[in-house]
């Protein structure tokens, strides 16, 4: 049987679970299992790296040394913490969380901007990982292995059993080829729902790759419209935020008030009912906001890559923008980074291009003639000129849609 590593294509599934009371206790006892023994690898790096500091050969810290870098497995981490035995405890849990700190030291090390593994923080968001095993089985599929679907609207996963399921896995199910289930991660969101994602491999395609359109474009991206591309036509920004902003910081202040009430009275928040019926109220609110963004990022991102054959955007650094505080709520609400994120995945899972520029003079040059804005004399455009006409071969430019036109140019040259 193949490993996830040699199948030739891979997706990801997620699919929204409803377990029981028992179930979420379950959850709950394997994301702190979990989130210790990450932060215990925190610890004991931390630890390692101050002993190795010591040049001189002292007996006690050679020992220290020898002992720490032997409980860096999860078998010995278990033996020195006798809780992490517990019977209802995954034992791929503690190795995934072993496996994931050391990704983030590779991480580190790759791109030194992500910073050194820092310790996971108690929340109201759990998380745990565990892995599909196929014991004695010839072939991988979707219902053969420890983690496994029991029919349409059922899934079993070890420790926890059967859990009702919900989502877009029925398609999935309807394949005769061989699927293969790698890690699969269970987690609960501040908003109190439980989802189970699933790294799935196989040698087939999981989607059929549309026929060629011969079509291509360009996108320019902004906050007054979502977008426009080079063909004209604009797609709105519905400002999922901005539209509900008002009834959440209602709600936010609601949650203030009954904190200090709390706090007033010395009760742990915790363990205060009116704090977390309204905590649930403002996560919700926050949820259905993030829901009704993916949805339209998703929407708007399938339609560019099925109807095109090259697809080229402006290489935007959100971080940078967002030190423009009058527009980083705009920005921030707008999505752009997780918008690009879909087009790169969703360009190779259809079989198409989609390729990032530069966007440097984008918006300032006339696509006709290529005369920019601001030399020769003359003043650059500002953000409020959305029209303006070409002082060299007088052509009248729709800010945007000029701008999306030049991206398409840049976007070609780059492929030629």
């Amino acid at each position: 049987m193949k490993s996830m590593a040699q199948l030739e294509y891979h997706y990801g599934l997620k699919i929204r679970i409803y377990p029981s009371d028992r179930q979420k206790q379950l959850i709950k006892l394997n994301s702190d299992a979990s989130r210790f023994v990450y932060n215990e690898m925190v610890v004991i790096g931390k630890e390692l790296w101050q002993l190795k500091q010591v040049k001189l050969p002292i007996d006690t810290v050679q020992t220290r040394i020898k002992q720490l870098e032997l409980r860096q497995n999860a078998k010995q981490l278990s033996n020195h913490f006798q809780f992490l035995e517990d019977k209802r405890i995954d034992s791929l849990a503690k190795a995934n969380a072993i496996r994931n700190y050391r990704k983030a030291w590779k991480a580190f090390r790759k791109v030194h901007g992500t910073g050194v593994p820092k310790f996971h923080r108690k929340s109201y968001a759990w998380c745990y990982q565990t892995n599909c095993q196929y014991i004695k089985q010839k072939t991988a599929q979707l219902t053969n292995g420890t983690v496994c679907f029991e029919d349409l609207k059922h899934i079993l996963v070890p420790k926890l059993g059967r859990l009702r399921i919900k989502g877009s896995h029925k398609r999935l199910l309807s394949r005769q080829a061989e699927i293969r289930i790698g890690t699969v991660t269970i987690t609960k969101d501040a908003a109190d729902r439980f989802f189970l994602s699933m790294q799935l491999g196989s040698d087939t395609p999981f989607i059929t790759k549309p026929a060629k359109t011969n079509r291509q474009t360009g996108i320019d991206l902004n906050t007054k419209n979502f977008l426009t591309t080079s063909d004209g036509k604009v797609v709105a920004n519905p400002r999922h935020y901005r539209t509900i902003k008002g009834r959440l910081a209602k709600a936010q202040r609601v949650l203030s008030r009954r904190a200090r009430r709390a706090k007033k009275e010395h009760r742990p928040l915790r363990n205060s009912k009116n704090y977390q019926k309204q905590r649930l109220v403002v996560a919700k609110i926050h949820a259905r906001v993030l829901d009704r963004r993916k949805n339209f990022l998703h929407n708007v991102s399938t339609t560019l890559i099925k109807n095109h054959d090259l697809v080229v955007a402006e290489e935007l650094r959100s971080k940078n923008l967002l030190k423009n505080h009058a527009l980083a709520m705009s920005i921030a609400d707008v999505g752009w980074r997780t918008f690009l994120g879909m087009l790169t995945y969703k360009a190779d899972l259809y079989g198409r291009q989609f390729v990032t520029i530069n966007p440097r003079n984008t918006t300032q040059t006339c696509h006709s003639c290529d005369f920019v804005m601001g030399t020769e004399g003359t003043d650059k455009l500002r953000l409020a000129d959305r029209e303006w006409t070409c002082p060299k071969c007088h052509t009248h430019h729709v800010r945007d849609h000029n701008a999306a036109q030049n991206i398409l140019i840049k976007g070609l040259a780059k492929l030629a």
